[in-house]
């Protein structure tokens, strides 16, 4: 499933904020190129954890992964949360939300995350400037619009929620899709971002897989901005030619597609990266069979 349904996935899970075996069995994999524990964005089990979220945690739990990062609680309490996630043996250390919402519902989102004990909120996808807010301003149309002019506005509304976050003893932090590669007037978006955002109050949680969707090289980025860059989504494609966010590639396992994971997770491990998350867009397997796959790969990867 591509972000388009992510930005309205987002929109409805984060509702309740606003107002209140491919394998033989094996232990927990803790083994990992980075020396940190395994992590999942759950946005990959977006079904089944709208229909049983105890239960999907405690799968996730089994597959292999010790962190997760949410992408909405589903109507559930955050003493709920927490508690659903002690049972199942994850740590909870960071949410996405749209900007939207972020501007919205800033103060009870963090309330609530700060009462699950999330470290970091991440903006998980951009807005139009004021002077550009229409009705129908959904992701698609932002991604495929947004210009620079927007992201000078969207940098600036960063350094002012990361500020906020910060003081509530958090992290706050952007996750770029392939648009913010697409160059304007010679200027890269990303780039840009980092220019303009405080680094006291602004981190990077890196998508490699949409970095290179994008046609960039993640491992660039790693080493060109060691510091910058503190979280990433690990995610492969089959890339074959051009491909946005709006038009993406086929997602498949870790290990599965075109993404050289050696390099990046080489690069990574030079850098400042606190915590890692796989993520599998659509499957063509069963989802725990598939993330049992991913949670191998990051196992045998030798960098």
């Amino acid at each position: 499933m591509t972000p388009i349904s992510r930005r309205n996935f987002l929109k409805t899970a984060s509702g309740a904020i606003a107002v209140g075996a491919i394998w033989k069995s094996a232990p927990m994999l803790h083994a990992n190129p980075l020396g940190l524990p395994l992590g999942l964005q759950l946005y990959s089990v977006r079904a089944q954890i709208a229909k049983d979220y105890e239960g999907t945690l405690q799968q996730v739990a089994a597959a292999g992964y010790k962190e997760v990062e949410s992408a909405g609680y589903f109507g559930h309490r955050a003493a709920e949360v927490k508690a659903a996630m002690g049972k199942a043996g994850l740590n909870c250390v960071s949410a996405h939300y749209s900007l939207t919402d972020l501007e919205a519902h800033l103060d009870d989102i963090l309330v609530f995350n700060k009462a699950v004990g999330v470290k970091y909120i991440i903006c998980s996808s951009p807005a139009f400037s004021p002077s550009r807010v229409k009705a129908g301003a959904d992701f698609k149309n932002v991604a495929a619009n947004i210009n620079l002019d927007d992201w000078k506005w969207n940098a600036e509304q960063f350094n002012r929620i990361g500020e906020k976050v910060k003081t509530e003893g958090m992290q706050f932090g952007y996750h770029n899709h392939t648009m913010e590669f697409r160059e304007e007037k010679g200027v890269v978006p990303f780039e840009e971002l980092l220019r303009l955002t405080d680094p006291k109050n602004v981190t990077i949680e890196m998508d490699c897989g949409w970095v290179a969707v994008a046609g960039r090289d993640p491992a660039e980025y790693l080493k060109r901005y060691p510091t910058r860059i503190s979280l990433l989504h690990v995610k492969d494609f089959k890339l074959n030619g051009p491909a946005t966010v709006l038009n993406p590639p086929p997602s498949t396992e870790l290990g599965r597609g075109t993404i050289d994971y050696h390099r990046i997770f080489a690069a990574a491990k030079k850098g400042n990266i606190q915590h890692y998350f796989v993520e599998q867009e659509e499957f063509d397997m069963p989802p725990f069979e598939a993330l049992k796959v991913d949670a191998e790969y990051i196992r045998n990867l030798n960098v």
